[in-house]
């Protein structure tokens, strides 16, 4: 039996005239499906001869015009990024200091690449930003722009393999002040072209995100410490859930700057995965 049910699908939008839309992106008789049970697997596999590529864009220094001040720090977020994900087989690429377009050609020049002998897609940016923006070196770009290139239907050698994201930017200038509390198949089958896409963001949406000028960033750092303990036996979302524990409980800010003192940092991991990712068989 289909999960949809035995009724027609319809959208939860309303028409221009006010009334819900009744079945405007499916017919609106029941799906026909195979009766016949088929295997299926709800790990994503690895068997492939690469675990795949790592592209690190780690921006640094910002033209002057763009009032953004100097990252601090970034390059040793970079750096253990690199030694991470190489440990776990990633050939790992790491481009510094990237403009806007010089951004968008690295991933775009990925995304025509043909992924037919890789698993898997990592990410690592690492710049300033604010809410659904990320910053080049001479201003900003809307982040869905870049991720987007790897949706199912424009990267489609990639195409229900995990993309990857790890983003440590700010995403607003709300601060959190924290609170006491106790203690592979051969069938086809047709999927979104939204799926199998991790996010995984420093910080929670409005909020800032904090980075030590000598050790790095509190995500970065946190994602590299419970990647080298988990990463060859927990899945990955049970790997983030640590890397929000370490983040949420083990770091405050000190600032001399007035009301940037004892502040906390939550990250947010938006998963649009279809399966379970381990970074090993």
């Amino acid at each position: 039996m289909s999960a949809n049910g035995a009724g027609g699908d319809c959208t939860d939008a309303k028409k221009s005239d006010g009334q819900q839309s009744q079945g405007s992106l499916s017919a609106l008789t029941p799906m026909e499906v195979d009766a016949q049970p088929k295997s299926h697997s709800f790990r994503y596999s690895l068997d492939y001869p690469s675990i795949g590529q790592c592209i690190i864009i780690n921006n640094k220094n910002f033209d002057r015009a763009t009032g953004m001040n100097q990252r601090n720090g970034t390059d040793v977020d970079a750096g253990n990024a690199m030694k991470v994900f190489a440990k776990l087989g990633y050939k790992v690429k790491v481009y510094n200091d990237q403009t806007v377009e010089q951004m968008k050609q690295v991933l775009i020049a990925v995304s025509k690449e043909d992924h037919s002998c890789s698993a898997s897609l990592v990410f690592v940016l690492l710049s300033h930003g604010d809410e659904g923006v990320f910053f080049g070196t001479d201003g900003s770009v809307e982040l869905k722009n870049l991720t987007s290139l790897f949706r199912g239907d424009r990267c489609k050698s990639m195409a229900g393999k995990p993309k990857l994201f790890f983003i440590q930017a700010c995403r607003g200038t709300d601060l959190d002040a924290g609170i006491e509390a106790d203690s592979g198949t051969d069938r086809t089958t047709k999927i979104p072209v939204e799926a199998d896409f991790l996010y995984a963001f420093s910080t929670a949406p409005g909020y800032y995100s904090w980075r030590n000028t000598m050790t790095g960033s509190w995500f970065i750092q946190s994602l590299c410490d419970m990647i080298n303990k988990y990463g060859k036996e927990l899945e990955l979302l049970h790997i983030m859930t640590r890397v929000n524990h370490k983040v949420a409980v083990d770091f405050e800010s000190i600032s001399n700057s007035p009301g940037f003192d004892a502040k906390k940092q939550i990250p947010c991991i938006v998963s649009m995965l279809t399966k379970e990712m381990y970074f090993t068989p």
